[in-house]
């Protein structure tokens, strides 16, 4: 082990007992909320239960009874019926934790509801079978009209007017208007009776 050189001997400073630090004992009053604390745990846990909240919320609340009581007592405030202290502010901030808890819930379960309550933009399978039978037999029934009308209604589905169909048809502006009638009559009828059945 090497040797300290006689010349810095009296420079290096050794700490006197008294001066060194030594971990402080509890408080009277750390004492008093640690005794308080042991005393009604269990009984303060049982009580926030009761208010529905979890075990985890339930002991949130009592290490803030506890650090509050701690304030409490070291402000110098009464010790007039701790316990009735510790039950009551125990009581009130379970109050308000279930309350938060219950508003989170609602604001869960409405948007929730939210989301449900908007349809869906996309029809369901049943209803995507049904419109291609209803296109299916409105294609037939176009299929069955004269050759003229067809092509009155296939002109007129991309956006020509009757005096454009006319002439593209080579036909008079009163007979396109009449072909135009009777087969959107005769599709109108038949899509009527198609959907009653159904």
């Amino acid at each position: 082990m090497p040797s300290v050189p006689a010349g810095l001997i009296g420079k290096i400073s050794i700490p006197r007992a008294e001066d060194v630090a030594l971990p402080s004992r509890p408080s009277e009053i750390e004492c008093e909320v640690i005794r308080l604390f042991d005393q009604f745990r269990d009984s303060l846990l049982r009580y926030v239960l009761s208010f529905g909240l979890s075990v985890q919320d339930g002991e949130e609340i009592i290490q803030e009874v506890f650090l509050a009581l701690f304030g409490h007592l070291r402000a110098g405030k009464s010790r007039r019926s701790l316990s009735g202290w510790i039950f009551c502010v125990a009581h009130n901030l379970a109050l308000k934790r279930r309350h938060a808890t219950q508003r989170l819930q609602n604001e869960i379960d409405t948007e929730g509801k939210l989301v449900e309550s908007q349809v869906d933009p996309s029809p369901n399978p049943e209803a995507l079978v049904l419109f291609a039978q209803r296109q299916s037999r409105l294609l037939a029934a176009v299929r069955a009209l004269s050759e003229q009308d067809q092509s009155c209604l296939r002109l007129r589905a991309e956006g020509l007017r009757y005096r454009e169909i006319a002439r593209i048809l080579g036909i008079s502006l009163g007979s396109v208007a009449r072909s135009l009638a009777r087969s959107l009559a005769r599709l109108m009828s038949l899509d009527k009776r198609w959907h009653h059945a159904e």
